[in-house]
């Protein structure tokens, strides 16, 4: 079984920054591609950034040029910096990873809320 851990969601005034991170743990042979994902209240869950095994990285328009996606290959973690934030940013971020060990599927985490105050 694996498991994803978000971490670093809170409450922020707009223009702020905060730093996500995930951590997945458990029976893992390999991370292919680890990713952010966000939903706002009313809203269906949209991709915010990812990035694969080689560090190719993804983002959404919304978010280009303010978030920066990370990985840490050896440590099986994916950090998330978001710059510049806006009250559109407000939303619970989920981590994604698609974890291969004895079967490959993707794994999701809890969630964690980040609030942006205006």
């Amino acid at each position: 079984q694996v498991q994803l851990v978000e971490s670093g969601g809170g409450l922020v005034q707009a223009g702020g920054s905060l730093r996500l991170s995930c951590a997945a743990s458990g029976i893992i042979f390999s991370i292919n591609a680890m990713g952010w994902y966000r939903q706002a209240p009313g809203k269906q869950r949209e991709l915010v950034a990812s990035i694969t095994s080689g560090g190719t990285t993804n983002y959404a328009d919304s978010v280009k040029g303010r978030f920066t996606i990370s990985r840490d290959n050896a440590k099986n973690t994916v950090h998330l910096q978001m710059d510049s934030l806006k009250p559109e940013d407000t939303a619970v971020y989920y981590c994604n990873s698609v974890v291969a060990a004895f079967t490959t599927r993707a794994y999701w985490g809890k969630g964690t809320l980040v609030t942006v105050s205006s």
